[in-house]
């Protein structure tokens, strides 16, 4: 008689662990005990920093925007400031003109350096490689003071000055001719918009030609000469589009008449469909092919994280800053109000308008007219050394982008019988674009945090302003902290222009 074992059903389950044991919650707790940490920390260390200034009866706030500085500024929008705030944005205006001009000059002559120290000439190689090695090696405090002491021995201001009076130079600076927007530029830019989408038709049409036929179309000169053709009829008609104005108006109207209480709740709106949309989007990129979501804890933070941002908008929008929807709705009218004048005041005058550099004596003294661009002494010194010093460092950049494109792809050129300024516009820029935009847009930053070297020849930057406004109030503090807030959104602004042209330019892999 054999024996049988029976197996009974085992009844026991799988059962989850301790809360406290649970690595999810664990994480959690981690994170929003970390989170705590700071908050804690971020408090006691501002509280402390507000009693031990207190003790020393160093004051601090930033009241004095509102006050008058009791200051003069050499240059720049408004040299008679009514307030701190006003000097301050006086400081900033000037700070990114000269970082804008700087950065545009700069890679221009760093592209033509960096291509000569590529040439096969030996004469415009070296000459390339002298200009790098020498000014990158050289500090930029040196160069600015070297370049203010050249300009300051120029000689005084005289009726004859310069190159015929169209650049005229002196120990008070240079001025030079100068091209500026004219009442009717407004109404040719409506032209210029249709010329715009005439010359991008023009360029598709072009080039399906040449895809279904192999011809050469020439779709850049095509387009180039359609938006050319718009920029000559509309310099001579443009005054067509005067009624444009009256749209404007128009809407500057309605828009003044938006109650507040409706634009709050259009933000909070606006808030929670981009929050609720970026949830949407972000978990359909997470989805199975059986249908379902996997989430992993770091996915349900930005999901909450998400959530919770919307509604400190919301929160913001009606507690922290009520009077936002106010700013935006009187900010919108009085943009489009200008926008109506523009376009009014243009019906006769034409696009742009040039003056030549001039002298004029009020005085016992002469000095430079408003007509002409003209450049103060400092603020030359600053823009030379800035824009070379910097260029010197493009060049590398540029040189080393075209260095490490593949040999092939020159070579490939080459077999097809492409002349090299062809081969270099085509095929080598494009490709070294990708390694150039990185590190050049670390040179752009560089270039824009470099300006405030500019108080060492007495331009009125930002840095210069603010060390004069926070001597007159003794908030030097919070004049610190406006420094740190401006160079930095000067900084994440280029990164985010930099980062777009990244993404534009990467490999598409199929």
């Amino acid at each position: 008689m054999s024996a049988t074992t029976e197996v009974k059903p085992s009844n026991q389950h799988h059962q989850r662990p301790p809360f406290y044991r649970d690595a999810t919650v664990v994480k959690w707790l981690f994170q929003v005990g970390a989170l705590a940490l700071v908050i804690f920390a971020l408090w006691f260390l501002s509280s402390q920093a507000r009693d031990n200034l207190s003790a020393r009866n160093i004051s601090t706030g930033f009241d004095f925007l509102s006050v008058d500085p009791g200051i003069n500024l050499s240059e720049g929008i408004d040299t008679r400031p009514a307030t701190g705030g006003r000097a301050l944005w006086v400081g900033m205006v000037n700070t990114i003109r000269l970082a804008a001009a700087g950065i545009f000059f700069a890679t221009i002559i760093g592209l033509f350096i960096g291509l000569a120290r590529l040439s096969n000439n030996w004469v415009v190689n070296k000459l390339g490689s002298i200009f790098v090695e020498t000014l990158r090696n050289i500090p930029l405090l040196v160069q600015i003071l070297l370049y203010g002491s050249i300009l300051a021995n120029l000689g005084d201001l005289q009726f004859d000055s310069g190159w015929d009076n169209w650049i005229i130079w002196s120990n008070k600076g240079l001025s030079v001719p100068r091209v500026f927007i004219a009442d009717g530029f407004y109404q040719w830019a409506v032209f210029m918009i249709i010329g715009a989408f005439a010359a991008r038709w023009a360029y598709n049409r072009r080039s399906r030609l040449h895809d279904e036929t192999g011809e050469n179309t020439y779709p850049w000169i095509g387009s180039l000469a359609v938006l050319t053709v718009f920029a000559i009829i509309g310099w001579f008609i443009h005054p067509i589009f005067g009624w444009v104005g009256n749209i404007f108006g128009f809407i500057s109207d309605g828009i003044s008449k938006i109650p507040e209480e409706a634009l709050q709740f259009l933000l909070s709106a606006i808030a929670i469909f981009v929050a609720a949309n970026w949830i949407r989007g972000f978990l359909r990129s997470r989805r199975t092919p059986g249908g379902a979501a996997r989430l992993t804890d770091d996915d349900k933070f930005r999901v909450i994280f998400a959530g919770v941002g919307a509604g400190i908008a919301i929160f913001a929008i009606f507690i922290v800053w009520p009077g936002l929807s106010s700013w935006i709705i009187n900010s919108s009218s009085d943009l489009f109000e200008v926008l109506e004048n523009k376009f009014g005041d243009g019906r006769t005058g034409g696009p742009f308008g040039a003056d030549r550099p001039e002298v004029i004596k009020p005085g016992k003294f002469e000095k430079y007219g408003p007509s002409g661009l003209t450049m103060s002494l400092g603020f030359a010194a600053v823009f030379f050394g800035i824009v070379l010093y910097t260029a010197a460092f493009i060049a590398e950049v540029v040189r080393g982008g075209i260095l490490a494109v593949p040999k092939g792809q020159i070579e490939a050129a080459n077999s097809l019988g492409m002349r090299r300024s062809a081969a270099l516009r085509t095929v080598i820029l494009p490709q070294a674009l990708r390694v150039i935009m990185p590190p050049l847009g670390n040179q752009y930053l560089n270039l824009t945090k470099n300006t405030s070297l500019a108080i060492a020849v007495g331009f009125s930057d930002l840095v210069q302003v603010g060390q004069t406004v926070g001597n007159q109030t003794g908030k030097n503090l919070s004049v610190f902290a406006i420094w740190m807030l401006f160079y930095l959104a000067c900084s994440l602004t280029i990164s985010v222009a930099v980062n777009f042209f990244n993404v534009r330019l990467r490999i598409v892999e199929r």
